[in-house]
């Protein structure tokens, strides 16, 4: 079994290697914003057919390190309801995602990155912990994660709209990004993904992944944040318009 699949170059391998370090570091920096970083330089180089799949694995991960780390925050009743809408989201979204064409995919890859670097922050506070709330915002989160992959902004905003205080929002958020992944993994590899052939390469991003989020736990968190945020608006969007001019 070769160590790089034949849809990447060798080139290419190292880049995605080097971006899952990077990107976790980041995530681990600020909370989010990795999994669309990840996202976006996939779909630089990779199928559109092959991104979603790969990114759902080492995004499971990669948000799998941060829910063992803390475990005992999470918000359970949250996640029982939230894996009943997933499941209803994955199976309605794995009957679509096999009909869009390659160029709409990539407008909708670009589009949503460019809406989740400039949407407005959610605000915590709201009082919607209902198990109806939940469900709706599994299946509608899940439902998009099988076309656009990194969903990540979306499970967020849902899960402040119950006003958890940080650690717990962490926690949770990581635990039901855990479970979307997982559910869309067994998705496309009942579409007929071949995951074995990627085996070697997601094992190196995963172990790439964990070191940056030990690193950035402890040097991205000294960097001026508002520095930071405007430099990853800008390489973003960059790398989202690019996205859109592969497809003329």
């Amino acid at each position: 079994m070769s160590f790089v699949p034949p849809d990447i170059s060798t080139a290419f391998a190292a880049v995605l290697i080097i971006t899952s370090f990077v990107t976790s570091a980041l995530t681990a920096a600020l909370g989010l914003g990795g999994g669309v970083a990840m996202l976006a330089v996939m779909g630089l180089g990779m199928p559109v057919t092959t991104v979603l799949p790969v990114h759902g694995v080492v995004q499971t991960g990669s948000n799998a390190g941060r829910v063992i780390i803390q475990w005992k925050h999470l918000v359970r009743p949250l996640l029982l309801w939230f894996t009943v809408g997933s499941v209803i989201g994955i199976a309605v979204g794995a009957s679509v995602v096999v009909s869009i064409p390659d160029a709409l995919a990539k407008w909708a890859l670009a589009l949503f990155i460019l809406w989740s670097v400039y949407r407005k922050k959610p605000q915590a506070g709201a009082s919607r912990h209902g198990k109806r709330y939940f469900v709706a915002g599994g299946a509608v989160s899940s439902f998009c994660t099988m076309l656009v992959g990194a969903t990540g902004p979306l499970v967020a905003a849902l899960i402040a709209g119950t006003g958890l205080v940080k650690q717990p929002l962490v926690a949770t958020h990581a635990a039901c990004m855990v479970i979307q992944h997982g559910l869309k993994i067994l998705a496309f590899g009942t579409l007929g993904f071949a995951y074995a052939a990627w085996a070697p390469m997601l094992v190196a991003m995963i172990a790439s992944g964990v070191l940056g989020t030990w690193v950035g736990t402890r040097t991205l968190d000294n960097l001026p944040e508002k520095h930071f945020k405007l430099g990853f608006k800008i390489v973003m969007t960059l790398v989202s318009l690019h996205m859109i001019w592969q497809t003329f």
